[in-house]
């Protein structure tokens, strides 16, 4: 059979055994398992063990876990609350500062946490109840926590970068570095709308703020400066060339365990228990998902698959950026049904040879994906922050919800452009930190 009919069966098969509603995982080994005994029969049984264990044989994979426990031990406090209220007390003179400071909580959650709905989680229950009390509306109050959300897989440490690098074998500390300028061009484009649909309102009440003594506005930050001076040591050891990104996402891990025990009071052994426990189920999901999309790269690979789509994209006769556009829509599409890890997985060793192929830097390629599985994280049908948003304010209705994030959805839409006009906003960072890749 032709391999490149024989991939858009696979596609199909794929994605009916996805949406039967099995587990991501367990669907790709299926679908892995089944294509390899019907072409290559049963002698392929055998390599499956070696391939799905040997997927998880990498050193890197340890900062995996590491970061979702530092994620899960900040979510379990009050982190999130003193990160909104301190912003809040700094920002409260600017028109429009509680949105501004919702957005600027999100994304220093996020950049602690790493994890999008822990985000919205987070800073939802204390920024939505506290902005429809003060008369903003309840789309502009929900849409702007969804999308603040999604920062979390962008901003550094994030565990959608490590995912990809290691399914790319790219350098995680330059993936880290190239998301931080997008993430905060990001943060700036949110801002940037928000202010413009506060004053449009010319609404007094959202005009007016509240006035905070310097006494009340440095007593909170003993709570937060800790959980920032983290991020900070994390990220020069890494780039420092102190240690691994394993070995500091380790290290950042423990001490944010650490400061969750003195300075929150979490010494409760069934809290902390908590925090392990979903720490290691979210781990292992996603394991499960790099060891299964694994034997499904080998699935592909060995039926030539992969190789027979990158050569006929080679052989197309279009512009680059035309092709690009095709990937973009095609990952916005998947970014809408899955989530961002599976996608990642399952794309990455189909298009990375098509972009190297059409000149496009991979790094810069890592930015422009993660900010498609954005966009999917804030629309339907699946749109998960949509649903973690309706989950803290259920009498805000998803269409309402919806409604809100669209202007949103717009600015990541404007940040893909100019990503697209000017690369180095994400490659500019790492060559200028690690030097120029190779």
């Amino acid at each position: 059979m032709d391999p490149i009919l024989l991939g858009g069966i696979v596609a199909v098969v794929t994605i009916l055994v996805l949406f039967s509603g099995v587990s991501v995982a367990l669907g790709l080994l299926i679908v892995s398992t089944g294509f390899l005994l019907i072409f290559d029969g049963l002698r392929s049984l055998e390599l499956i063990p070696e391939i799905l264990f040997g997927k998880l044989d990498n050193f890197a994979l340890l900062a995996i876990p590491m970061f979702i426990i530092m994620g899960s031990s900040i979510a379990s406090t009050r982190a999130g609350a003193d990160l909104y209220e301190a912003l809040e007390r700094w920002l409260t003179r600017v028109p429009g500062g509680l949105v501004i400071s919702n957005l600027g909580a999100c994304a220093l959650f996020s950049a602690m946490s790493g994890s999008s709905p822990a985000t919205c989680a987070a800073i939802g229950k204390m920024g939505i109840p506290e902005m429809r009390k003060r008369g903003y509306p309840d789309g502009v109050a929900a849409g702007s926590i969804a999308a603040g959300g999604t920062l979390g897989i962008l901003i550094p440490p994030s565990v959608t970068m490590i995912v990809y690098g290691i399914a790319t074998e790219t350098s995680i500390g330059r993936l880290f570095l190239a998301g931080v300028i997008p993430g905060l061009l990001l943060v700036g484009l949110f801002m940037a709308w928000s202010l413009y649909s506060t004053w449009k309102t010319g609404d007094q009440q959202l005009l007016s703020s509240r006035v905070y003594t310097w006494k009340e506005k440095f007593e909170i930050l003993p709570r937060v400066l800790p959980f920032l001076a983290i991020i900070l040591g994390v990220l020069y050891a890494m780039y420092g060339g102190i240690a691994t990104p394993s070995e500091t996402a380790a290290v950042g891990a423990l001490l944010c365990l650490l400061i969750a025990v003195v300075i929150y009071k979490l010494w409760n052994p069934k809290d902390l228990w908590v925090v392990l426990r979903d720490s290691t189920k979210e781990s292992v999901m996603i394991m499960f998902i790099i060891a299964a999309a694994g034997v499904f790269s080998y699935m592909l690979s060995s039926l030539f698959i992969t190789q027979s789509i990158a050569e006929w994209i080679g052989t197309l006769d279009v512009n680059r950026w035309v092709l690009m556009t095709f990937v973009m829509l095609f990952l916005l599409v998947a970014g809408f049904f899955l989530p961002p890890v599976a996608v990642i997985l399952m794309a990455a060793p189909i298009l990375l040879p098509i972009i190297t192929t059409a000149g496009f830097d991979p790094i810069w390629f890592a930015v422009v994906l993660t900010i498609n599985m954005e966009i999917g994280l804030i629309s339907p049908p699946v749109g998960l922050n949509l649903y973690v948003i309706n989950g803290i304010a259920p009498d805000i209705s998803l269409k309402t919800i919806l409604k809100g994030s669209l202007p949103f959805v717009a600015c990541m839409v404007i940040a893909i452009v100019l990503l697209c006009f000017f690369p180095g906003i994400a490659t500019w960072l790492p060559d200028v930190m690690m030097g120029e890749a190779v």
